[in-house]
């Protein structure tokens, strides 16, 4: 039997790896996207423009206008010389936000009054206007607590547990090895059955020395192989190429990561098993694969979606893999907290496997 199933598994790599095309396929572009996503897709504000109206010549006016100049957040300080010129820099999207500083805002200062600077975002990129505003606002307390030095009573000191420098990397890099390895496993699996069945040598399986249950698993081993070997890869790259930290057990996330993978190929296999094309194949793939990222709360807190939908999200495998990952990598989560969060994954998949099968053996009678 296992001769059999490993003979299939051979086949199948063979398959995937015979095309160069394939093989192309196959690494450069999780590979591409690790490095793009790493850089590109991150909620950090940086390189804007910004305006700065200074109608007040004294001294603390002059300070803020130092310190956003000094800012690495901003590219280019567009200085105006009226408040009317704030519409037409804002609406030619020139600059993302304008500082209004009046004229009275040192005097206000030196007699002890509470100062009032305006700022006006361009409210058609909401989120990063108000990112940008918490960078301003930081700014401009600042200049306020230094101008007028108060007891420490109510200030708060803010520490950033896990990643005490908020570098976006740490975040990005961990989710992107969750969802490019679901990516790959998802793809591989559902390209499988549909590929012989629209090649025409589903049938020569069939009646092959295979029984169904060993088709099966050589469909599914391949996927799994290509799928640890690319996540053990972006291990590696995330602590030695990107600098972020593992701090928690690997072979414990190994371990979840089994589990994981198990839950994802039988989606997979699901979907190649009612396809009768890799074009059916395709279009399955993605129609999980793009709630499976909205739900998973890479993008959005799962705390932020209705209870409904929270509710909802509990089925998805990359919403609990991803809290290992984070853990794993940055916390040095507990052991049983990541079998915590590994526990709904054995339950994913002891589900979506079974189904798989059933679907399979019904489509192949």
């Amino acid at each position: 039997m296992w001769a059999r199933i490993l003979s299939l598994i051979v086949k199948e790599l063979l398959a995937l790896t015979r095309d160069p095309r394939g093989r192309l396929v196959l690494v450069a572009p999780p590979l591409i996207q690790l490095f793009i996503f790493t850089f590109a897709a991150t909620l950090e504000v940086r390189n804007v423009d910004i305006a700065i109206v200074n109608l007040d010549h004294g001294r603390w006016g002059r300070e803020i206008v130092a310190r956003i100049e000094a800012s690495s957040t901003f590219d280019e300080v567009i200085v105006l010389s009226s408040v009317g010129e704030i519409t037409d820099t804002i609406d030619s999207g020139r600059a993302l936000a304008a500082i209004h500083i009046p004229q009275d805002f040192s005097r206000d200062i030196e007699a002890g009054r509470t100062a009032h600077a305006q700022i006006v975002l361009d409210g058609r990129r909401a989120n990063a206007a108000q990112i940008l505003f918490g960078y301003i606002n930081r700014i401009v307390a600042g200049v306020g607590a230094t101008a007028r030095p108060l007891p420490v009573l109510t200030d708060g000191v803010v520490r950033h547990w896990f990643n005490p420098n908020l570098v976006y990397r740490w975040f990005m890099v961990p989710a992107l090895l969750a969802m490019i390895t679901m990516l790959t496993a998802i793809v591989v699996t559902t390209l499988s059955i549909a590929r012989e069945r629209e090649l025409g040598t589903f049938d020569q399986l069939l009646v092959s020395p295979l029984n169904q249950t060993e088709i099966m698993l050589g469909k599914v081993a391949p996927g799994f192989l290509i799928s640890a070997v690319q996540g053990t890869i972006f291990i590696a790259l995330a602590v030695f190429a990107f600098g972020v930290p593992l701090l928690g057990s690997l072979p414990l996330l190994y371990l979840a990561m089994v589990f994981f993978l198990a839950a994802v190929l039988g989606v997979g296999l699901f979907i190649s098993a009612i396809s009768a094309t890799q074009q059916q194949a395709i279009i399955g793939a993605f129609a999980f694969i793009a709630p499976a990222i909205m739900l998973s709360g890479f993008g959005a807190p799962v705390e932020n979606m209705p209870e409904w939908l929270q509710a909802f999200t509990m089925i998805n495998p990359l919403r609990h893999f991803l809290v290992i990952v984070h853990g794993v990598f940055l916390k040095d989560m507990p052991a049983l907290e990541i079998l915590t969060n590994t526990a709904p994954l054995v339950i994913i998949a002891s589900i979506t496997l079974p189904a798989a099968a059933w679907m399979f053996r019904a489509r192949t009678q």
